[in-house]
């Protein structure tokens, strides 16, 4: 099956919506590179470039793609190959009204530094740092409600998860025919927490291989991330708290169908062997991981 690609050019989205149009149908168990542009457009080009506020359209993500086969109550199984930098340099970006440290005296907002690429690291002043590709904005088409391409949910969206990266897998819960799979705002590096807002923002070139898994063992209500050694619930809300609880309570189910846990059991056993991650501190919403070492749950799906 020869590998497809898919543009930024080809189509891009800025809201998830239930009615998503595809821009390529591709079968399951095709290989394809996805193209995206920097999540602002290109419109930072220089450290004297700014943006004073939050754009109405930002983190444009390529697609969406309609996966054949795929229906509700299925799951979409991304499984990443190669995260390739596009661009000569990269931007990470302070904005008014946006961050962590947003409203503090000491914190200048707007402000620019570019990041220029050499080799496989960004430069920051004089510090090198290793160039480790994420995928900041993944998802398909929701289940009911729209969302921008700013905000993570349900269905995916703005995750800002660095585990979203070469080498791993994100499944997602298939809420409509085809699942509607898009993705951009890549970034050259980011730290889990994403503090002021936003990464090395950059161009990106993205392999993918998609596949549907039909009637899966475990049902999941949003996405769910496997690396080499663990299988990571994925959650957003409106607080630090209440993403930890609904990360933990998707990782006690999982738990519970493994091993035939009550969830009591479940939520004691997590207590011992789950790792609780931040993604993301800054978007509309928070997002949270809770790591499963694969050494107590080898295949959920």
């Amino acid at each position: 099956m020869p590998r497809r690609t898919v543009s930024h050019e080809d189509g891009a989205i800025y809201e998830f919506t239930p009615e998503l149009e595809p821009v390529g149908t591709v079968e399951p168990g095709t290989e394809v590179t996805i193209e995206t542009r920097d999540s602002l457009d290109g419109a930072i080009q220089s450290d004297s470039d700014v943006i004073d506020a939050v754009p109405d359209e930002v983190n444009a993500a390529t697609g969406p793609i309609a996966v054949e086969g795929a229906t509700p109550g299925d799951v979409l199984a991304v499984r990443i190959e190669d995260v390739r930098v596009a661009e000569d340099q990269g931007r990470v970006i302070t904005i008014d009204g946006f961050g962590l440290l947003d409203g503090y005296d000491e914190i200048d907002a707007p402000r620019t530094r570019m990041t220029p690429v050499e080799d496989d690291a960004i430069s920051f002043d004089d510090f090198e740092i290793p160039i480790e590709p994420v995928v900041g904005t993944i998802g398909v088409a929701p289940a009911g409600e729209s969302y921008t391409t700013l905000v993570p949910h349900d269905h995916g969206g703005n995750l800002d998860t660095t585990d979203v990266t070469a080498g791993n897998a994100i499944y997602f819960p298939v809420f409509q025919k085809g699942a509607m799979l898009a993705m951009g705002d890549c970034k050259a590096a980011m730290a889990d927490g994403e503090m002021c807002g936003t990464g090395s923002e950059i161009a990106t070139e993205i392999d993918v291989t998609l596949e549907v898994i039909e009637s899966p063992s475990t049902t999941i209500e949003r996405p769910l991330i496997e690396t080499s050694d663990a299988w990571k619930t994925v959650a957003s809300a409106e607080t630090l708290e209440q993403a930890c609880e609904r990360a933990n309570l998707d990782a006690i189910e999982l738990l519970s169908a493994a091993h035939g846990f009550d969830l009591t059991e479940a939520y004691m056993f997590s207590s011992l062997v789950c790792d609780l991650e931040i993604s993301q501190v800054v978007d509309p919403l928070v997002t949270v991981r809770n790591a499963i070492p694969k050494a107590y749950l080898s295949s959920p799906l």
